[in-house]
C-alpha cells in the first residue's frame, strides 16, 4: 500500500489554504469565520457520524480497547510530563505547551479510516471505529484540560460547552442505543463531513506560520517524537501483552501511527491560545506520519 497517496491529499490542502491566505483576497478576516463554522458545525458533525456509522461490539473487542485506551493513556501522560522533565522543562513555555500537548496523542480520524479499510476491509473499519469511539472522548478532553487549566478556565464548563466533546459524546450514546442516520440524510451528513475535513486542515494552512515553529523548536520535537516514534513503540508492546489478534494488533499499530487531528488547529485558535504554532505542528504531523506508518507497518510485520 502506497501510504503517500492517503497523506499528500492532506498536505497539499493545508498548503493551498496557506497560499489562499497569503496571496489573495481571502485573507485572516475570512479564515477566521471559516475556522468557527468548521469549529462549531462541521468537525461535531463529522464525529457524531464517524462513530455512529458501525455498530461497535464492546465485548468482542474488549482487548482492543483496553489496549487503545493504554495507549492514549500513554501518550496523554508522556506529553503533559514534558516540562517536569529535567532537561526539557526548561525549554518549554508553559503556554505553548498547553496548546502543543494535544499534537502528541491526537489522531486524523479520517486518514485513519481510509488506512483500516485498505489494510483489512469492512472488519478493519469496525475495529478502528471502536478505537475512535472509545478514545476520542478521551483525547479530546484532554487536549481541553491543558488550555483550560493554564488559562484559569472552568474546565468542567469548557468541556461541557465543547462542541466536539458533545458530538462525541451523543455519537457514542447513539451507537450504544441503535440509533442509525436515516439513509434519506446520509448522503447530506457524509457531505458535511468531506467538507469539514478539506475545510479544517485549509483553515489550518491560512494559520500556519513556520516562524512560530522556530521558536519552539524543543516543543515540536518532543511532542512530535512522542506521536510518531514512540506510540507505535507502545502500541506494538500492548498488542502483545493484551493477546490481540493479528488483525487487531495491525489496526491498532496503524491507529497508533497515524498523523495528528486537524481539529488540533481550530481548538487552540478558538480557546484563544497560539493557532500558528498548532498549525505548524500538524502540517509536520501531517508529513511524518509519511514514514511513522510505514515504520508501524514494519514493527507488526505487515
Amino acid at each position: 500500500m502506497n501510504h503517500a497517496q492517503l497523506l499528500i491529499p492532506d498536505f497539499s490542502l493545508i498548503l493551498c489554504g496557506y497560499l489562499l491566505c497569503r496571496h489573495t483576497a481571502l485573507n485572516r478576516t475570512v479564515w477566521e469565520q471559516a475556522e468557527k463554522l468548521v469549529y462549531f458545525f462541521f468537525f461535531p458533525v463529522l464525529l457524531f457520524h464517524s462513530i455512529v456509522r458501525s455498530p461497535l461490539d464492546l465485548s468482542a473487542a474488549s482487548g482492543l480497547i483496553a489496549s487503545g485506551l493504554t495507549l492514549a493513556a500513554t501518550g496523554i501522560a508522556v506529553s503533559y510530563a514534558l516540562p517536569r522533565l529535567p532537561w526539557l522543562g526548561s525549554r518549554i513555555d508553559a503556554r505553548q505547551h498547553a496548546a502543543s500537548a494535544q499534537i502528541a496523542f491526537r489522531f486524523n480520524s479520517f486518514i485513519g479510516l481510509a488506512i483500516a479499510e485498505r489494510l483489512a476491509g469492512a472488519q478493519g473499519l469496525l475495529l478502528i471505529a471502536v478505537l475512535i469511539g472509545v478514545c476520542v472522548p478521551v483525547f479530546n478532553t484532554a487536549a481541553i484540560w491543558p488550555m483550560t487549566r493554564h488559562s484559569q478556565g472552568h474546565f468542567g464548563r469548557e468541556l461541557m460547552r465543547n462542541p466536539l466533546i458533545i458530538a462525541t459524546a451523543s455519537g457514542l450514546l447513539a451507537n450504544l442505543l441503535g440509533f442509525h442516520i436515516p439513509a434519506w440524510l446520509e448522503p447530506s451528513v457524509s457531505r458535511i463531513g468531506a467538507a469539514s475535513l478539506a475545510l479544517g486542515l485549509m483553515a489550518a494552512g491560512a494559520g500556519m506560520q513556520f516562524g512560530s515553529l522556530a521558536k519552539a523548536k524543543t516543543l515540536a520535537v518532543a511532542v512530535l517524537t512522542i506521536k510518531h516514534l514512540l506510540l507505535p513503540l507502545v502500541a506494538l508492546l500492548l498488542s502483545r501483552l493484551f493477546g490481540l489478534s493479528a488483525l487487531q494488533a495491525l489496526v491498532l499499530l496503524a491507529f497508533s501511527a497515524l498523523p495528528t487531528a486537524p481539529t488540533a488547529y481550530v481548538l487552540a485558535a478558538r480557546m484563544g491560545y497560539d493557532g500558528t504554532l498548532v498549525a505548524g505542528l500538524v502540517t509536520l504531523s501531517t508529513l511524518l506520519g509519511l514514514f511513522s506508518l510505514p515504520f508501524a507497518m514494519i514493527l507488526i510485520g505487515h
